[in-house]
């Protein structure tokens, strides 16, 4: 895991933080002497991820509710003390599936969580961040954010506006110092990719081995990434080292050019 002497101290609020890449990232923080609130819509995963680890903080949060978004924020800084990072990594795969076979509900909970969600975190943590002298928002997009994606239409099209939102909030924040980036990973290792690569199989009639196959060599590397990558990636962004990174899409992809 990255680590670096800035991180000391840094109040970080990582959304979706009670498993996957978001657990991962909110470990290395606290490893790097961060110390950081989660929240989560799941709340058995929360609590038992917070019995897990005594020093992290967190609270249930559905990040497509501005009410709820607007608690989590006024916990998070009352628990913290301020605030310094914001990781909007909230985010569903929404659907795998033709575009004829889509509902409209389908592309709009897609949007309100992917999207919208980030939207509501930025705006009710931008108070905070204005206040500290390390302040950074990192957007988790996705490869499917900078290119096109078969049979997931919905998740693509959200992952292409957080770019947008990346991009147009680190013009408007930047004289304030606070940095805004977004980070796009490949495919990541883990469950939730394994069912899209499953839903994917089936629709398409093909072998799940080939489809998944096809997973894994989509990059020049021929591997998928993993939470560990991510989370490195965002390591670093939100460190000293990082402090003129603004404005970007970083993919960590393994150089990906095109997506199955």
């Amino acid at each position: 895991m990255l680590k670096d002497p800035s991180h000391i101290d840094l109040k970080v609020l990582i959304t979706a933080g009670a498993s996957g890449i978001g657990l991962v990232m909110a470990q290395g923080f606290l490893e790097a002497g961060a110390h950081v609130f989660i929240c989560d819509i799941d709340a058995a995963a929360l609590k038992q991820t917070l019995e897990n680890h005594p020093t992290l903080h967190g609270c249930v949060a559905d990040v497509a509710d501005e009410a709820s978004v607007e608690s989590m924020v006024v916990q998070a800084q009352k628990v913290l003390s301020g605030l310094d990072v914001l990781i909007n990594n909230a985010g569903i795969a929404g659907p795998t599936a033709l575009i004829g076979e889509l509902k409209r509900s389908d592309l709009e909970q897609t949007l309100a969580i992917n999207v919208v969600g980030q939207f509501l975190c930025a705006k009710h943590v931008v108070k905070q961040l204005r206040q500290s002298k390390r302040a950074s928002i990192v957007n988790m997009s996705s490869a499917a954010g900078h290119l096109g994606m078969p049979a997931r239409t919905p998740y693509s099209a959200s992952k292409w506006a957080v770019i947008g939102l990346t991009k147009s909030l680190a013009i408007e924040l930047g004289q304030d110092g606070i940095r805004c980036n977004a980070v796009l990973p490949g495919a990541v290792d883990g469950p939730r990719i394994r069912a899209v690569i499953e839903a994917k199989a089936k629709i398409m009639g093909k072998r799940l081995e080939d489809v998944t196959s096809s997973y894994e060599n989509q990059s020049s590397l021929g591997r998928m990434v993993t939470a560990q990558d991510v989370a490195n990636t965002v390591l670093f962004i939100t460190s000293e080292a990082g402090h003129n990174i603004n404005g970007q899409a970083l993919a960590v992809d393994g150089h990906t050019q095109a997506l199955s």
